[in-house]
């Protein structure tokens, strides 16, 4: 039985909106999914492991990856470099493994304008209000004041990219948006040119009918 390609499955938002949360959900609902593990130059928090949530590297093996062709994308964030690499990427997909991205709108633009941009489904995560937003941010209590008010600085710039992605989401209640983030991986599946099987099936029907006028 032949194999459909994989899904790359984009989800951005700005700090605190949900994005990581509901990655974990979605992959915890569906272990056939695998997580893209983003490489960074940003020190490991209390708890991180490389390879678990980073590939922690120092910028100087950063950049030599993005010259040598080996992210998928990156981008600098808070003065600090993030990036997917390519080939654990490409395997999965190659082999029919749905990925999700943790990535922000610049990551997303980048992996749209690739050459997987085929199989990229992208999706927007927003917040209910500026006020909740932030009200989350301090919640994780992970954060200086700075980082912070630096977060909810971008924000609206990152918020001013949802149009660009295929779905948006409402992040009022997490429970409810996972639900949503598995109707739209469904949907996705489900479509016609990703069922590689299905011409082969509508075929043996056809002949089943001509089967049954004997």
């Amino acid at each position: 039985m032949q194999v459909r390609r994989g899904i790359l499955i984009i989800l951005s938002s700005p700090s605190g909106a949900g994005k990581s949360t509901l990655a974990q959900r979605l992959i915890g609902w569906d272990d056939t999914l695998s997580f893209s593990v983003s490489a960074t130059t940003r020190a490991a928090r209390p708890g991180e492991e490389d390879g678990r949530e980073y590939y922690f590297r120092s910028r100087e093996t950063f950049m030599d990856m993005v010259h040598n062709g080996q992210m998928l994308e990156h981008a600098e964030v808070f003065g600090n470099l993030y990036g997917s690499p390519r080939g654990p990427v490409e395997d999965a997909i190659g082999q029919g493994r749905d990925v999700i991205f943790d990535i922000d709108w610049q990551g997303g633009q980048q992996v749209r304008n690739s050459g997987l941009a085929e199989d990229v489904v992208s999706i927007f995560i927003l917040p209910p209000s500026i006020e909740e937003l932030e009200k989350r941010l301090r919640s994780r209590a992970q954060d200086s004041d700075e980082v912070i008010a630096a977060r909810m600085q971008k924000s609206r710039d990152e918020i001013s990219h949802w149009a660009e992605y295929d779905y948006c989401l409402i992040n009022r209640d997490i429970d409810v948006a996972e639900v949503e983030l598995r109707a739209i991986l469904v949907a996705e599946r489900l479509k016609r040119s990703r069922q590689p099987g299905l011409m082969e099936l509508v075929r043996d029907l056809n002949d089943e009918f001509e089967g049954r006028k004997t």
